[in-house]
């Protein structure tokens, strides 16, 4: 391997250009020299995804390249530097692991290949084909062709573990798709959940495990063991705790949109969606994302969103489109009274991927705010967006010539094409003290013989049998964590848990 002094491009790299670069690769691995990573990232307390993420990257027996995917400011350069001191603990050559950030300016237009090539100059140790490396590819989604850089690379150095990343989700994924199949490996990084942000500020008191009732079984759950500081502390993760940075820094929280809004949304709305789908009118992007922002947990449709904001209806399409890839939004489908979807999709809802987006744009909310249920709404589906499909939307139909039923969550049997469970979110306790109001949810669960729902409450807990069937009763907090829990570790517990 060398260091390439002219590359195909016809593009020469000055030596001064070379010193500066191998300088930078050398600040940014400095276990190259100490054995450890830099003090700052090992003192943050790691995300719970780490360990999934890890085993990933270590398990060099499956001979693919790991593609980290994410919004910006999740935690997916901090988390890479975990996973490097995790590698180094564990044994590996601290000079055989290498970090390239490669959208550090000094190393525009520089390839994969010849980023590699600086950092095995930089880190004095000459390669040895049969030793095991580990190359960390930070911040890709600009470099042209990437993908395809990668995949060649992976071929020539079967004994190297590639992990690149980058925060333009969708369009990574695509790529990897398209150019990577059977040799890439996806792996999204979603916002801070709710269950990591109790780990992380050392909550965990506020719950206890417990068990509940459902159609006969016993299945494992948390009960509130505080629920007035659980409640306070599911509020703070609403307005500031999708971001580590802002959950965990008061002065960032005192201004989160000076943070949040310039330092993500603008860089996502002004940078990142026109330079990958050569957006122009970027003022008509901005004005879109904050109107759905504000109305997060609505039901939207084409042809109301083209009327409200003058904006064609297939424009809109394509920026819905990139709001998903940059992991912004996330569009939920509609279903009837049976759970069978619309033929021609007139509404859906749109949540955002993060609730603290919206505290961020207007201003944080409090627990008695009449937007806290759309939000409470929002924070909810947050926990489940690593996991969302097909198989969950929500049921909207209409029950004669003008009333609507709605229920917000339902968990669709592919096989069956029938519900198998459903979810009715509330930040109140009044459908506890008065659940035959709950007319909606009696409708849906008797059309499709439901015999048990979940719904949430504020404060309240327990199991009501009805007529026409059981209703668990469950705070929103605990439940937001219980779904929080279940998305990372993989657990189906049905329920809509």
């Amino acid at each position: 391997m060398h260091w390439e002094k002219e590359r195909k491009n016809d593009m020469f790299l000055s030596e001064s250009a070379e010193r500066q670069a191998i300088a930078r690769l050398r600040l940014d691995n400095p276990w190259w020299e100490n054995g450890s990573i830099r003090a700052d990232f090992k003192a943050m307390g790691p995300r719970a995804y780490l360990d999934i993420f890890y085993g990933l990257v270590r398990n060099v027996r499956v001979r693919r390249s790991i593609i980290l995917m994410g919004p910006r400011r999740v935690g997916k350069t901090v988390m890479i530097y975990h996973a490097i001191q995790r590698l180094i603990e564990d044994g590996s050559v601290a000079k055989n692991i290498i970090y390239v950030s490669v959208d550090t300016p000094i190393y525009n237009g520089i390839l994969l290949e010849e980023l590699l090539n600086a950092a095995i100059v930089a880190s004095g140790k000459a390669f040895n084909p049969t030793e095991q490396y580990f190359v960390f590819f930070d911040g890709v989604q600009y470099l042209k062709q990437w993908e395809v850089s990668l995949k060649t690379l992976a071929d020539a150095y079967p004994n190297i573990r590639f992990v690149a990343s980058g925060s333009a989700a969708a369009a990574l994924k695509k790529s990897s798709i398209e150019s990577g199949a059977g040799r890439f490996t996806d792996f999204s990084l979603p916002p801070l959940t709710f269950y990591e942000y109790v780990q992380l500020r050392h909550c965990e008191g506020l719950l206890r495990e417990s068990t509940l009732m459902w159609n006969g079984h016993e299945v494992h759950s948390f009960a509130p063991v505080d629920i007035t500081k659980l409640n306070s502390t599911f509020i703070e993760y609403i307005n500031y705790g999708g971001y580590p940075e802002v959950a965990f820094n008061t002065e960032l929280q005192a201004d989160p949109g000076q943070y949040i809004r310039h330092d993500i949304i603008d860089k996502v709305l002004l940078r990142d969606l026109p330079s990958l789908y050569g957006i122009t009118d970027v003022q008509e992007l901005n004005s879109l994302f904050a109107m759905i922002a504000f109305h997060s947990g609505a039901e939207f449709s084409y042809e109301s969103m083209a009327q409200n904001t003058g904006v064609k209806k297939e424009t809109l399409r394509k920026y819905l489109e990139y709001f998903e890839a940059a992991f912004l939004l996330k569009k939920i489908h509609r279903t009837d009274d049976t759970a069978k979807r619309y033929q021609r999709e007139h509404s859906f809802k749109l949540y955002l991927t993060n609730p603290s987006l919206r505290c961020a744009l207007f201003q944080p909310i409090t627990e008695s705010d009449s937007e806290i249920g759309t939000m409470v709404e929002t924070a909810v589906f947050a926990q489940w967006i690593p996991r969302l499909g097909t198989d969950i939307g929500y049921a909207s139909w209409r029950e004669g010539r003008k009333a609507m039923g709605e229920v917000d969550i339902v968990g669709i049997n592919a096989g069956r094409q029938r519900p198998d469970w459903a979810v009715e979110m509330k930040w109140t306790d009044r459908y506890y003290e008065n659940p035959g109001e709950l007319t909606s949810l009696r409708s849906f669960m008797t059309t499709n013989g439901l015999t048990q729902a979940l719904v949430t409450t504020m404060t309240a807990s327990g199991l009501t049998s009805l007529p026409w069937g059981n209703l668990q009763f469950m705070p929103t907090a605990c439940y937001a964590y219980i779904v929080g829990r279940n998305t990372l570790y993989r657990t189906k517990a049905g329920m809509g848990l």
